[in-house]
């Protein structure tokens, strides 16, 4: 097969979605399929034409912002969509381009839509009404397009596209999936140090980080003694992070609480083993990478349980009863009195995942 992926950021760009389509691609390409991969030159210093493996081209097209790359990523693209079977492609801003290019040149498509928030962008902190309906717009927008195939992350995911209007006959559930070698085991923090609750990942309108810190500040006038905070996040000092310091000062958090910026994966993989418990207080994930990359290493979880997150959570974990401060307060003082609620832990098999997509793109062509 000639597989054209179109995709916003790609390898080296970090993220649990980046790592998914390089193993996938990688799978692909060992198999003898031509793959090449139209995405963003993200930074300058990146090759904008770089060939991998057995069979992989990258074409990188620098394009400055995101937004740019949604609406005109398209033209260069079609070069590439002529010589291809299928167009491969993800949520949000790479959906538009992938779309476009497949019309023009009558190429089967597919998109995976990592998540579906619905009227939930009504409901997030931080963001403008305006801001609010055009991104709700946007992605009401996107489910609209006629790609042969929508995939869904998690029946969670799968399920919330069926309500927006698409078929059913379009619509197939591939969990994401990791590879389980090599992953340390936990160990948690030792007896002289601090109880350690752990937030890593973006600092995203849905991540939760509000609610995170208003929780933290209230668990520490019920039970103050020997536990800290620690935010692994990126140092691009966006407006959200910039809000995120604010409420730090706000709440008085600055001697229990720890922030780490732009860890090496060998290092954030340490933090996670020396946690206590990770905590992902998100409005609502459509799987959620870090969920299952705790579970492998086999720390505990607090997690807010929206979205598809009490489908995906298991082992050691405790979900906190509805997406509120006060609530998830009550869920980390839980933790630190070792009332967890054990299940059997599950396994999301990379292998599992990259034998489905291959199927999936069998039937299509």
């Amino acid at each position: 097969m000639r597989i054209l992926f179109i995709l916003e950021y790609y390898y080296p760009h970090i993220g649990g979605v980046e790592t998914f389509f390089h193993s996938l691609i990688e799978k692909l390409d060992s198999e003898g399929h031509e793959v090449t991969v139209f995405t963003n030159r993200y930074e300058a210093k990146l090759s904008a034409q770089e060939s991998m493996g057995n069979n992989i081209s990258i074409i990188r097209k620098r394009y400055y912002n995101r937004y740019l790359f949604t609406f005109f990523a398209w033209w260069s693209a079609l070069r590439y969509a002529r010589k291809s079977d299928l167009i491969h492609t993800t949520s949000y801003n790479a959906a538009i381009p992938a779309w476009l290019a497949a019309q023009f040149t009558g190429t089967k498509s597919i998109i995976t839509f990592h998540e579906r928030w619905g009227k939930l962008w009504y409901d997030l902190p931080w963001m403008s009404y305006p801001a609010k309906v055009l991104h709700f717009s946007f992605e009401w927008m996107i489910t609209k397009l006629s790609f042969d195939k929508y995939v869904g992350v998690s029946d969670y995911t799968k399920n919330a596209l069926l309500e927006s209007g698409i078929s059913e006959q379009r619509v197939t559930r591939i969990y994401n999936g990791i590879s389980y070698e090599g992953w340390p085991e936990h160990k948690g923090s030792s007896n002289d140090q601090p109880y350690t609750f752990l937030y890593f990942g973006r600092v995203g309108y849905a991540k939760g980080v509000d609610l995170l810190l208003n929780a933290y500040q209230q668990l520490l006038t019920k039970h103050s003694d020997h536990h800290q905070l620690v935010l692994v996040v990126p140092s691009e000092e966006t407006p959200l992070l910039r809000k995120v310091k604010r409420l730090i000062k706000e709440y008085k958090l600055e001697s229990h609480l720890m922030i780490k910026h732009d860890l090496a994966y060998s290092d954030l993989l340490s933090e996670i083993v020396r946690a206590d418990a990770v905590v992902i207080p998100s409005y609502s994930e459509g799987f959620c990478f870090a969920a299952a990359e705790t579970m492998a290493i086999g720390t505990p979880i607090i997690s807010s349980g929206q979205g598809a997150l009490s489908e995906v959570v298991s082992g050691q974990h405790i979900e906190a009863v509805s997406l509120d401060a006060t609530d998830l307060m009550t869920a980390m003082h839980e933790a630190l009195e070792g009332r967890w609620v054990e299940t059997e832990s599950k396994r999301f098999q990379l292998a599992d995942t990259i034998s489905a997509y291959q199927e999936l793109y069998k039937d299509i062509l």
